[in-house]
Order: C-alpha cells, then structure tokens, then sequence
C-alpha cells in the first residue's frame, strides 16, 4: 500500500491538505499519508528519512528554510527515497518576481490565521451583544459604547470588531434602567458617545423619512433628545468613563480615538 510521509516544520496542515488534494485526483488508490509536524533540525530529518526508507514511503514536505530543504533533498536522493517539495519553488517564484527576501520563519500562516479568526469571533460578539440585546456582553467585552438612538454604536461596534476588538453597546433611554453589569464593569473599558441635540434632531428626522413615518414623531422631537442627552450624561458620569464627542465624525475618526483611548489604557 503506498505511503506518503507528510514533513512540515510546523502544524502540517497546508502539506497534508495539499497532499490530500493531489491524492484525491486518484480516488485515494489506497494511499496513506503520514502527518510529520515540527521537524525543526536536521536530525528530525534523518530520521524522518530513515522511517521512510523502511516503510517505502514519499515524502512531501513543506520546510520553510534553504539548509533544510536542501538537506532533506540531499538525504532523499542518497537513500533513493521520492521528495516533492510543496512551498520552496512557490517561495523561490515569488522572491524572484517581488525581488524581496523571505522570512524564512515557520508557522507564520497559523499567526495569519490566529489572527483571522480572532475578528471572526470578535465580529459574531459584536452582533451577539448589540444594542444592548444581552447585558451579560458588557462584562466579556474589551470595549463597551454607550450612548442614546442613533449615535452610530452599532457601526462602531462592526468597524471595531474588523480591528479584532470584542464590542458590547448599550442604548440609554431615560424610562429604562441600564443593566446592572454597566456599573460592574472597568470604567476605563466604557466609552460615551454624546452628540449636539440639532444633529440628533436632524439624523433621526431622516431615519423616519427613510422609513416612510412622520418627522414630527416624538423620536425626532427636540426636547424629548434633550432629556435623553441629560439622562445619557447622569449615566456616564455615574459610570465615570470617557466620553467622544460625535456630532461631527466619520466613524472611522471615532474608532480611531476609541481604540487610542482604550490602548492608552490598558
């Protein structure tokens, strides 16, 4: 039965996936691959090269470095042993046509992948826990945004989470109580977002335009935003936190100052 020795200098993951791929092109005809990670010296490699010599194998490797491509090539072809390198020619192309060195360094896509599915998690947090849906977020997050309707919590919490950030936001209405964990929590972990009653007015009127419903509604009424502001600034005063001015912010300038502040904070 044909064996195929898979050798990486990390995990193995992307050699064996290749592998696995190349092997499927046969209807599998009964191969069996062997997963070697972390082969990291040279005397991993000879002794990768000695089981394989014993159990007839290939070998397909991805080793990142020149010394221990070239030693595991050398070492193969003494032994008559069948070597395919999957990364070398690829990093060897690509040197060429961009003119820059590589770094040489193994496990770098398990980094890039690390830090792929920390804004996956961070994303699924930030719907899970928006607009205050479930307070028990307001603990778990790195950044918890406060502030009245239409203050841009909900923007800020997605372009925030594209930056890997866990965001929890909480809208304050003067009739609700705000859940009990906002006052548990770091205060230096909580940003208010206020914003001037005209442009409150103005934003919310062209919310209920956009919606079909009358701009006269109480939501867009001036002196109910002016309660909520007032109310908004007894809770953040209470929290004891930051707070960020919006009236007139892209929000990329927002989570800017968002992200230097609890930075600065940490």
């Amino acid at each position: 039965m044909p064996i195929i020795y898979v050798v990486s200098d990390s995990v193995g993951e992307t050699a064996e996936l290749v592998t696995k791929a190349a092997v499927s092109q046969f209807n599998g005809s009964g191969i069996t691959i062997k997963r070697f990670p972390y082969v990291e010296d040279k005397s991993d490699i000879a002794e990768v090269i000695s089981l394989a010599k014993l159990d007839h194998a290939m070998i397909a490797y991805t080793l990142v470095k020149p010394e221990m491509r070239n030693y595991i090539r050398e070492l193969a072809e003494k032994e008559t042993i069948e070597v395919c390198d999957l990364i070398g020619p690829l990093m060897d192309k690509i040197q060429q046509v961009c003119g820059k060195t590589p770094l040489y360094e193994p496990g770098l896509v398990r980094k890039l992948d690390a830090h792929y599915f920390k804004k996956v998690e961070a994303i699924e947090f930030a719907v899970k826990y928006d607009d205050g849906r479930d307070p028990r977020g307001i603990l778990k997050a790195d950044i918890v945004l406060v502030g009245v309707s239409r203050t841009s919590k909900t923007p800020l919490s997605q372009y925030l989470a594209h930056k890997r950030y866990k965001v929890a936001n909480v809208p304050l209405v003067p009739e609700v109580d705000p859940p009990e964990e906002l006052f548990l929590v770091q205060a230096k972990k909580c940003i208010g977002l206020k914003i001037s009653p005209d442009k409150l007015n103005h934003i919310r009127r062209e919310r209920l335009k956009s919606l079909g419903l009358n701009d006269q509604a109480i939501y867009a009424n001036i002196e109910r935003i002016k309660k909520e502001l007032h109310y908004f600034e007894q809770v953040v005063s209470k929290i004891g936190c930051p707070v960020i001015d919006v009236t007139n912010k892209a929000v990329e300038e927002t989570a800017s100052m968002i992200m230097n502040l609890v930075d600065k904070n940490k």
